[in-house]
């Protein structure tokens, strides 16, 4: 499963980080920077988490 994200969208409000930090770091004005795109095994459901976190669903999770 891959975390993928849409830069684009992102309008830095850093909700995505918090159910998943060891995927998602944030930069210094808060927008989404991927740590990693493939989700480790036991990872999937902070990874959706952090998707449905995202307010302007700059967050999507593909298999």
């Amino acid at each position: 499963m891959k975390l993928l994200l849409d830069a684009t969208r992102c309008q830095g409000y850093g909700l995505c980080q918090d159910p998943a930090p060891e995927l998602i770091d944030l930069d210094e004005w808060g927008y989404a920077q991927l740590r990693e795109t493939t989700v480790p095994e036991g990872g999937e459901e902070a990874a959706a988490a952090a998707v449905a976190a995202c307010p302007n669903s700059a967050l999507r999770l593909v298999k």
